[in-house]
């Protein structure tokens, strides 16, 4: 369950002048328009000198150089390919070597984050361009190392395109629909693990690595396709169609996976030899800079013990060489930054308390914890060989801030960028340069480019035009309270016109899922301004649970969710009603997927203030949800019959108090719909008084078109109704 959600819905419109009287505002264009400016995205080449960019319309790839920012190439042009007619392309993708590059249109989403595409191979230096294959759209290709070929796949199964020869050659011939994927992980390792391939050549171009994925014993889960509008589907006109997929939900069977080697010249397939439980997980493969050292993480189905292990893929042998564990869980973020150099590796671990870095020999023995004390390792940028620096985020000054820092051999911390707001990097592939993002509550994001000495070379992007616009609005405001023996950390928005001896309503937000976090120093304008300027005020606790602190502060919901979260919103409430400029009849709460969850939980919580909420895509229990997600937190229903009954909101809709809207879109893969349809039904069969609002054909995100003009309207009308 990763969400993303309402920094990206900038309502930039909110003051076109400095001053605007708030009665100009419009939900309209808040909800659907303008948003600060994001660079493109910028693709280092191997010398670390110079990187590419596609131009805004697709027609072109240019190179640029880090020191000086001048064009130094046009290196694709659509105007100049021959034999050619395609005027944009959606993105591309270089060779190792540099000397070609993939370039893809005609993209066809998949689930939230995979696609399968038309993939041109074009040939730089001899301005060629030809289809990487005519026999249908492909999935995740994957240059080999020295750029002669590339391994895709195409319904379920793997294929390796072969540039000299012109042929193209079947890997697998197994996979099938809803059966056994080759190469590309199925639904709940894509949402859960965010792994959306598990193609893997060996440096010296002889071995494809790669994870089979056999889900014919996962549980189907269906649900109607509408005829509906924007999209329209006609053929669903009378009579709805299906969309079908394995979803296993805690307690069912997982895909049985298996690491597969396949020998480039032999075409001989091999499957490792890896120690993993029948219902085990891996999460991760790649190559660890040799040829007979294939890195495969794995994770048991508690997802509380990790292993790495180095696997020969011509013997198959493993060996190995890491392991960590934890009372709880084992966040599988932090696989991710995991690094391998020549005689070592860096990896993540919260086994301190907080997230730091360790340096291991390629052997499995401990050469050094290069990071240590009572914050945590967001992010790891990597290694720097000259001047033998580690570089990551953190939240080293505190954890409403993010900063940019690095660690010398004698474990020196050195902060690079503002101490305080959140800032991240992006490191060219020497680490000789990086591009530094950084904003507060104040200022909007913006972009610099830095070389490694700390030099600031030039501002890539200000967002000046769109500073000044909304240098005026309220801004957030931080505070901390202490209830039930824990402080807790908050932001309140308040109107521009606030007057302390007036009496305001709340809609207090929060999203209140593990290790996730709201209460951060950081800019973002969303409908909840507006909401600010329509006369709320606007509020945001972290709650037990959430991340940013120490592992205890997280872990204390294990196996309990919604029990903590929801004691700790109460007293978020009950605080904001302490304060002599609220009404404390008239608090409501908000919150989209778990923060949905969450709201139902808050509101049948026993103490609860809340006149009012809105939960949007709501998980309403947890066996109701995806093996990885729920499973990481409660463990097995069969392991955690207790916890899964207490944490379920449709157990606790006797004790809903207050008024209550309740959102779904019916084509959620996600969050299914049935977890409101169940959760409705349970409240009709008590005669609960709510509201309700259906989405036909809309997703998790509920937007396109202007749907989301049409959600936040229905909800500012609801909170006006019963808060104002």
């Amino acid at each position: 369950m990763k969400i993303k959600f309402l920094s990206a819905l900038a309502l930039s419109c909110m003051m076109a002048f400095t001053g605007l009287d708030a009665s100009a505002l419009t939900l309209r264009d808040c909800a659907l328009y303008s948003r600060p400016k994001n660079l493109p995205e910028m693709v280092s080449e191997n010398s670390g000198e110079t990187y590419l960019m596609m131009s805004e319309d697709g027609s072109k790839v240019e190179r640029f150089d880090y020191k000086t920012g001048k064009k130094l190439k046009t290196v694709m042009d659509c105007d100049q390919l021959r034999d050619c007619d395609v005027q944009s392309w959606a993105g591309y993708i270089m060779s190792p070597n540099e000397k070609l590059m993939l370039l893809y249109t005609n993209v066809q989403p998949i689930y939230r984050h995979s696609f399968k595409a038309e993939y041109y191979v074009y040939d730089i230096a001899r301005n060629n361009i030809k289809p990487l294959s005519t026999n249908g759209l492909q999935e995740v290709p994957t240059f080999s190392p020295d750029g002669r070929m590339i391994a895709f796949v195409r319904d379920n199964n793997i294929y390796i395109a072969k540039l000299d020869y012109g042929t193209e050659v079947a890997v697998t011939k197994d996979g099938a629909v809803n059966k056994v994927i080759n190469g590309v992980p199925d639904w709940v390792y894509q949402e859960e693990f965010g792994m959306l391939s598990s193609l893997a050549w060996a440096p010296d171009n002889s071995i494809l690595a790669f994870i089979r994925w056999d889900e014919s014993e996962v549980p189907t889960f269906s649900f109607p396709v509408y005829g509906g509008a924007c999209p329209e589907y006609p053929i669903y006109r009378y009579y709805p169609g299906k969309f079908e997929y394995k979803y296993p939900v805690a307690g069912q069977v997982n895909s049985k996976v298996q690491v597969i080697s396949y020998d480039v010249e032999t075409r001989a397939s091999k499957t490792m030899k890896v120690p993993l439980d029948v219902d085990g997980y891996v999460n991760k493969i790649e190559f660890g800079l040799r040829s007979d050292r294939l890195m495969v993480n794995t994770m048991n189905r508690n997802q509380n013990l990790m292993k790495l292990y180095a696997v020969n893929p011509r013997s198959a042998s493993a060996k190995l060489i890491y392991t960590d564990k934890s009372d709880s869980w084992i966040d599988p973020f932090m696989t991710e930054m995991t690094r391998y150099y020549e005689n070592s590796f860096v990896v993540a671990s919260e086994k301190s308390g907080y997230c730091h870095l360790y340096e291991y020999s390629n052997a499995g023995s401990l050469i050094k914890q290069l990071t240590t004390g009572d914050w945590n390792v967001t992010d790891y940028y990597g290694y720097n060989v000259k001047n033998r620096r580690h570089y990551f985020q953190a939240t080293y000054t505190s954890p409403l801030d993010r900063v940019v820092a690095y660690v010398n051999p004698n474990n020196e911390v050195k902060v690079v960028s503002s101490a305080k707001g959140t800032s991240s990097a992006k490191f060219s592939k020497t680490l000789a340069y990086y591009v530094m993002e950084f904003s507060d509550v104040k200022t909007p994001k913006n972009f610099t480019m830095y070389n490694i000495a700390g030099k600031k070379l030039r501002t890539l992007e200000d967002n000046a035009e769109y500073a000044a616009r909304y240098q005026d609005i309220p801004a957030k405001e931080f505070f901390t309270f202490t209830a039930n023996g824990n402080e807790f950390n908050g932001y309140m928005i308040k109107p521009l016109d606030f007057n302390p001896n007036k009496k305001y309503p709340v809609i207090m937000y929060q999203y209140s899922g593990p290790s996730s976090q709201l209460v951060l120093n950081k800019w973002d304008l969303d409908w909840l301004h507006y909401a600010a300027q329509s006369g709320y005020i606007i509020a945001c606790v972290d709650g037990r649970g959430t991340g940013g602190r120490s592992k205890d502060f997280a872990a204390k919901v294990y196996m309990n969710l919604g029990k903590y979260e929801s004691i700790d919103q109460v007293a978020a409430a009950n605080y904001m009603g302490s304060l002599s400029f609220v009404d404390k009849n008239k608090i409501g709460i908000f919150g989209w997927s778990y923060g949905g969850y969450e709201t139902l939980m808050a509101m049948s919580q026993e103490g609860s203030s809340y006149a009012a909420g809105v939960a949007v895509a709501p998980v309403t229990d947890w066996g109701f949800y995806d093996t990885i997600y729920a499973e990481r937190y409660m463990r097995t229903p069969q392991q955690n019959a207790e916890g899964y009954i207490n944490s379920s909101a449709i157990n606790r809709v006797g004790k809903l108090n207050g008024r209550l809207l309740i959102i779904t879109g019916t084509a959620d893969d996600n969050v299914h719909a049935s977890n409101t349809f169940e959760y409705v039904a349970k409240a009709v069969s008590m005669n609960k008084i709510f509201d309700m609002m259906v989405y036909p054909n809309k997703n998790h995100h509920i937007n396109g078109c202007e749907t989301r003009f049409a959600l936040y309207s229905k909800i500012l009308d609801f909170f006006d109704q019963h808060l104002k």
